[in-house]
C-alpha cells in the first residue's frame, strides 16, 4: 500500500491569479511524503535544508536520514533548494530533465571558462549546479511498488510528477504543471511555462487521470472533475 503526505505546502514568488506582477515572497514548491514499502520518498524538497529538516519531523516525528529517495519533479531551485537535508537518500529526476538541463549547463560552464578573464564565482555557481544534477539519477518509469512517474512537459521538457495507484483511488503529486486551487479552478498552466500548448496537455492530462491531487505549489486537493468516491 502507498501513503502520501504533505509536509509543506509551497507558494509561488508571484501569483498572476491575485493581481501580483513581480515576485512579493520566496517561492518554493509543495514537499510530499510518499512511503510505499520500506522507501521513504520526498518528493520536491522546496525550503531551505534546517527549515525542511525541522518540518519533516514535525510532520512525520521520522528523522531525515531515514529517508530512502527524493524525487524533483523539475530541476529547479524552488524544488530543491533544501535537498541536502536528504543527505543519505538516492535522488532521482526523469532522464529528460536531466538531459534538458545538463546540455545547456555543461555549454555555459565552458564558455565561462574560455573567457578571457574568468568570472571565479559564477563559474564555482555552474560546477555545483552540475554536482548536484550529477548526483540525480535518472529515475525509472516505474519508481517504487504503486508509484510511477507521470510527463508532464511543457513548463520545462522533463516535468514529470508521481502517480500513486491507492485501493481506491489515484493520487497525482503534479509538480508546477497544475501549481495551484486557483490554476486548477481556472484551467491555467503556469506563467513562464516553456511550451505552454504542451503545458496545456499536460494539465489536461492531470486532471483526467487522478483522483486526488497535490498541487505544485498548494495542498492536496480532489479532483474538481471526478465524483466523490
Amino acid at each position: 500500500m502507498v501513503e502520501c503526505r504533505v509536509i509543506s505546502i509551497g507558494t509561488l514568488a508571484e501569483n498572476p491569479l491575485w493581481g501580483e506582477q513581480q515576485p512579493v515572497r520566496t517561492g518554493h514548491a509543495t514537499t510530499t511524503l510518499v512511503r510505499t514499502g520500506k522507501r521513504l520518498i520526498v518528493v520536491d524538497p522546496g525550503l531551505p535544508d534546517q527549515i525542511i529538516g525541522a518540518r519533516f519531523g514535525e510532520r512525520t516525528g521520522l528523522k531525515a536520514s531515514m529517508v530512502t529517495d527524493v524525487f524533483l519533479t523539475r530541476f529547479h531551485p524552488d524544488c530543491r533548494r533544501g535537498i541536502t537535508a536528504f543527505s543519505s537518500a538516492e535522488w532521482w529526476i526523469s532522464e529528460v530533465e536531466r538531459e534538458a538541463v545538463g546540455v545547456p549547463l555543461a555549454r555555459q560552464l565552458a564558455a565561462i571558462a574560455a573567457e578571457d578573464e574568468v568570472d571565479a564565482e559564477l563559474q564555482a555557481s555552474f560546477e555545483r549546479e552540475i554536482a548536484l544534477l550529477q548526483r540525480c539519477k535518472p529515475a525509472p518509469d516505474q519508481f517504487a511498488d504503486h508509484v510511477s512517474l507521470f510527463p508532464l512537459p511543457g513548463v520545462t521538457p522533463g516535468l514529470t510528477g508521481l502517480l500513486l495507484e491507492q485501493p481506491r483511488f489515484t493520487t497525482l503529486i503534479c509538480g508546477d504543471a497544475v501549481a495551484t486551487a486557483e490554476h486548477l479552478e481556472r484551467g491555467q498552466v503556469l506563467q513562464g511555462a516553456l511550451d505552454v500548448e504542451r503545458a496545456r496537455e499536460s494539465f489536461s492530462e492531470a486532471v483526467e487521470i487522478a483522483d486526488m491531487l497535490v498541487l505544485g505549489r498548494d495542498n492536496l486537493t480532489s479532483n474538481p472533475t471526478k465524483r466523490p468516491f
